[in-house]
């Protein structure tokens, strides 16, 4: 009989410095982790001319229905300065019981813990009607090109059923059961370059300054409402990132000028709706102004919303049951895999607290381990009853 320890398992998955795209060997140690639990692994990588090659894992036991999946990421954001760091982000360290070490909030612990919840789940009912899958990518932190995306039409064509996706994202602002997202907003990024007429600063009347043309449009761009919300989502937003113009010298008005932005946007907008407010705006001020624009845009998924049925009902009594809080349903924060995933299933996302993710010493709640094994197991229970 196997058993395998949710924190020994983090610290574990947290030695592989898996900063994304680099997969350091992760992916392979977590197909034969559940190879010994006696899951079928499937690593799957992908790649293009114009991105890095992604090893991803699909791995199912059992080949019933429903098959109930879970879903998470082994890449990690870039540690930063590690002198930073009170201890080395790639030696996880237990200390005040906490554990430290990049990834361990996001989200590496989150897949120890429903690995390990797996592990006693079977080693309680060896035998049980239906099947359990893992999708994880290498490929979240980064552009997402050659992840979970590419997994999903791969099951796609292997016409493979999920019935219902736990994806382990840490979802809790500062306690474990306060929140679960039963959905995301969509994000869109646009990069604006305004192309006027470059000249002396001294005469102005026989230049055209794109900069003037740039303030114009961001202005108009960031005084538009577009929208106040709704009961399921927030307002839309959005959020100039980058404003950039390649002059160094004092006395010359520059040729172009360029602007980076990005929305949050909910249910009321799509990616191409947008564009189409956008390219309006910018076209009438730069036709107004005597200006060329060029816009290009990166859409990272519209935004979704799974409505509350039987699964995530069920799965919200135990949160609440296990940690003593009500979890409250939100669609806030930023993007995840899901938006991909709920193509071809319902997902709800939960996980760890996300006080610390992406920041100088990540650390999660030894307790909170142990909390959320217990609470993925009871779901495992509960789905299979």
């Amino acid at each position: 009989m196997v058993y395998i320890n949710e924190l020994q398992l983090a610290k574990e998955l947290i030695r592989f410095p898996s900063v994304t795209p680099k997969d350091a060997g992760a992916i392979n140690f977590l197909s034969k982790k559940l190879k010994s639990l006696g899951f079928k692994c499937k690593i799957l990588e992908f790649r293009d001319k114009k991105s890095k090659p992604i090893k991803n894992l699909y791995a199912r036991l059992g080949n019933k229905q429903p098959n109930l999946c879970y879903a998470g990421h082994t890449d990690v954001v870039p540690p930063g300065n590690i002198k930073d760091w009170t201890v080395n982000p790639f030696k996880p360290t237990i200390r005040n019981n906490h554990l430290i070490g990049r990834g361990a909030n996001d989200m590496k612990s989150s897949i120890a813990c429903f690995v390990s919840a797996v592990n006693k789940f079977l080693n309680d009912k060896p035998k049980f009607n239906g099947s359990i899958s893992f999708l994880i990518t290498g490929d979240e932190e980064g552009y997402a090109i050659n992840g979970t995306e590419k997994v999903v039409n791969y099951l796609k064509k292997k016409k493979e059923k999920i019935n219902f996706c736990i994806v382990g994202e840490p979802t809790n602002p500062n306690k474990l059961g306060e929140m679960i997202k039963i959905g995301r907003r969509g994000s869109l990024t646009g990069k604006i370059e305004i192309a006027g007429v470059q000249g002396h600063v001294a005469y102005p009347h026989l230049v055209n300054n794109p900069i003037n043309t740039l303030i114009n449009v961001c202005k108009k761009l960031k005084d538009k409402k577009l929208d106040r919300g709704n009961k399921n989502f927030q307002p839309s937003n959005l959020e100039f990132t980058r404003v950039f113009v390649d002059n160094k010298a004092h006395n010359v008005i520059p040729g172009r000028a360029k602007a980076q932005f990005n929305i949050r946007y909910n249910n009321y907008h799509t990616s191409n709706s947008l564009k189409k407010k956008i390219n309006k705006i910018v076209s009438d001020l730069c036709k107004k102004n005597k200006c060329k624009y060029n816009i290009e845009y990166l859409a990272n998924g519209d935004s979704f919303l799974t409505k509350p049925g039987k699964t995530i009902n069920m799965s919200r009594k135990i949160i609440k049951r296990i940690t003593k809080i009500n979890p409250k349903f939100s669609t806030t924060g930023g993007t995840s895999d899901a938006r991909f995933i709920r193509k071809i299933s319902p997902c709800l996302e939960f996980g760890l607290v996300n006080k610390t993710m992406h920041k100088i010493d990540e650390c999660v709640s030894v307790s909170d381990l142990k909390k959320l094994t217990n609470i993925y197991k009871n779901i495992l229970i509960e789905y299979f009853k």
